[in-house]
């Protein structure tokens, strides 16, 4: 049964259409996970459903006493309140279910002001309140934005424990995976929806794509047949003839399916000397609390790591001194000649809301070098979806997650062969994330992060940090897949953590790679287990590619600067089926290894 109606709405900000005769409807028991692009229009769709903004067009029928509860990405706040005097004192019950709220998301001193509090933390407040209220529908606006993994698993099995409606805007794919059995894309003013969650909707709408395409095929075929029809001079004279000239007409006019633009970035680091950051004995506190405990180690080249634990225990502490930005209070921090850091911070930088976007990347770099050569800053723009309308327009007239996309455009142009980054995924859309994702992965310098979406984690990272607390870490080989299963086995009796208390991980004489020094392994970590099940067409993929560029070669034998350009993409193709090639033995013999310890 239908609570809620959308029904072909419209909406449209200055030049921009957001939705266009757009139509859904929500369900009883709907756990629904909204995903498109930043700036297609989920936090709009979103103030919509909860009565804050109205349609240009077209209508939202609800149920008549149908409870909405919103919570918004910056919920905003009466001056001078305290914690207790904004949450607390709506009756003796929902005060009991707002404080449990409260301990389980970290807030434990009611009489603060939430202006002394962090964003994070007031965004807490305000989801305890929200969540403690009655209501049928719960409309969530990046939920897990600033908590950590214990509270995300908490709010996870909260709203699967939830027997109303949750329509939520998220970013965390495991959190989509896990909560949502409905996912509602929208793309280019459209909605589409999919009863499955995260994983499966990926396999749904390659599928649509596909039929998409193959009726957009089948309309072309029709209509060069009906064009060679009318080329031959065949004249209106019957009702038939009439009646196909115009399905001539309906044909040219049919859209063909547009594919979502995807984000594209080149690796544009610089070169990177022997010596990279090396931290000795480091500590530092705030107040009495310890953050950071006698820290030693020596970051390695091409380093994956991923630094995780509890709010303010101190991960971005930690990241900060590494930047520069902030002194221990005792030790050292070396850093190389050549190394060169790019820094992303959890909020972005206080930005010139009125100049273009265009200047704003103009500041940083005219132009960018990249594999394939200079380009532009008006075309990097474009490739990190910024369209050329876009591209003049003031920055305030950006959504949020706009504005995260070009504060991470401007770290990853800056030519840094450090990328130390403190919560990436937040405001971030999945396609960015997963061309980020793609990005780092083919990155040639050393990536540090802080996140709690662990998703990204197991894409990316190579080794985890775990704060315990006390201002030590332990350390554990692989993502986060392989992080919980090492925690799981250490809680069982077998310790597969190593403190970092006074650990300099040792580097083998003469290597080169990190991965050299690491010990041998008995298992595939989770981003090895995805590369071995997908080696084999990536191989055949490119032996394809070298014969078909053979033949274009011997197609354009008398066009010199045509055979130039595929000899040195032959060349490139070349080169990374060797590297498949070599990652293919090295992942053969690993598999060979794990089951004949499977077999003993």
């Amino acid at each position: 049964m239908n609570i809620l109606n959308i029904e072909h709405i419209s909406k449209i900000y200055g030049e921009k259409t957001i939705f266009e005769d757009a139509s859904f409807g929500i369900h009883e028991g709907d756990k629904i996970g909204i995903i498109g692009i930043n700036g297609t229009g989920k936090t709009t769709l979103l103030r919509m459903v909860a009565g804050i903004e109205e349609p240009d067009a077209g209508q939202i029928v609800r149920q008549n006493g149908l409870r909405i509860a919103y919570l918004p990405q910056n919920p905003e706040f009466p001056q001078d309140a305290t914690v207790s005097s904004y949450a607390l004192g709506k009756s003796a019950e929902t005060d009991w279910k707002v404080q449990s709220n409260l301990t389980k998301l970290g807030i434990a001193e009611y009489d603060t002001p939430l202006a002394q509090l962090s964003g994070g933390q007031r965004r807490k407040v305000a989801m305890a309140k929200v969540l403690a209220s009655d209501f049928d529908v719960l409309l969530l606006d990046e939920p897990t934005n600033h908590l950590d993994e214990e509270m995300i698993v908490w709010l996870e099995e909260y709203l699967r424990e939830y027997r109303g409606v949750v329509l939520m805007v998220t970013h965390d794919r495991y959190f989509l995976d896990k909560v949502s059995n409905r996912i509602l894309e929208i793309s280019r003013g459209n909605m589409y929806s999919y009863d499955a969650n995260y994983s499966r909707f990926l396999e749904l709408k390659a599928e649509r794509e596909e039929m998409e395409l193959a009726s957009e095929r089948k309309r072309q075929s029709v209509l060069r047949m009906e064009m060679e029809w009318a080329k031959r001079g065949c004249r209106a004279r019957s009702t038939k003839q009439r009646a196909r000239l115009e399905r001539l007409e309906a044909l040219k006019n049919g859209k063909a399916p547009v594919q979502d633009q995807a984000v594209e970035m080149d690796s544009v680091e610089t070169r990177m000397g022997k010596k990279t950051i090396e931290l000795h004995h480091v500590s530092k506190s705030y107040g009495e609390t310890k953050l950071v405990d006698d820290f030693d180690y020596i970051v390695l080249r091409n380093q994956r790591l991923g630094i995780i634990g509890p709010n303010g225990c101190g991960k971005s502490t930690l990241i900060r001194m590494i930047a520069g930005l902030i002194q221990p209070d005792a030790g050292e921090i070396e850093i190389g000649e050549t190394i060169k850091i790019g820094y992303l911070a959890q909020e972005e930088p206080d930005l010139d809301t009125n100049q273009r976007v265009i200047d704003y990347i103009k500041d940083i770099a005219e132009y960018v070098q990249t594999r394939d050569g200079k380009i532009s800053a008006s075309q990097l723009l474009e490739r990190f979806l910024f369209t050329p309308d876009m591209q003049y327009t003031p920055v305030c007239k950006l959504s949020g997650g706009e504005k995260r996309r070009l504060y991470l455009l401007s770290v990853l142009i800056s030519g840094a062969n450090v990328y130390i980054l403190d919560e990436p995924s937040n405001n971030v859309d999945i396609p960015t994330l997963t061309i980020l994702e793609d990005y780092l992965n083919s990155f040639s310098g050393i990536v540090i992060t802080v996140s709690h979406d662990r998703y990204f984690l197991d894409n990316v990272v190579d080794r985890i940090f775990e704060f315990d607390g006390n201002g030590h870490l332990q350390q554990y080989e692989g993502g986060y897949t392989d992080y919980l299963e090492a925690r799981k086995n250490r809680s069982a009796g077998t310790d597969s953590g190593v403190s970092l208390k006074k650990e300099i991980p040792e580097k083998k004489e003469g290597s080169k790679e990190w991965k050299q020094s690491r010990p041998a392994k008995l298992k595939f970590t989770f981003k090895e287990q995805r590369e071995y099940d997908t080696i084999d067409d990536d191989i055949a993929a490119l032996e394809e590619k070298i014969e078909k560029l053979d033949r274009d070669m011997m197609a354009n034998a008398t066009n010199s600067l045509k055979l130039s350009e595929i000899t040195a993409e032959k060349e490139k193709a070349e080169a990374e089926l060797e590297e498949k090639m070599e990652r293919w033995v090295y992942l053969n013999d690993l598999a060979e290894k794990i089951e004949e310890q499977k077999n003993a």
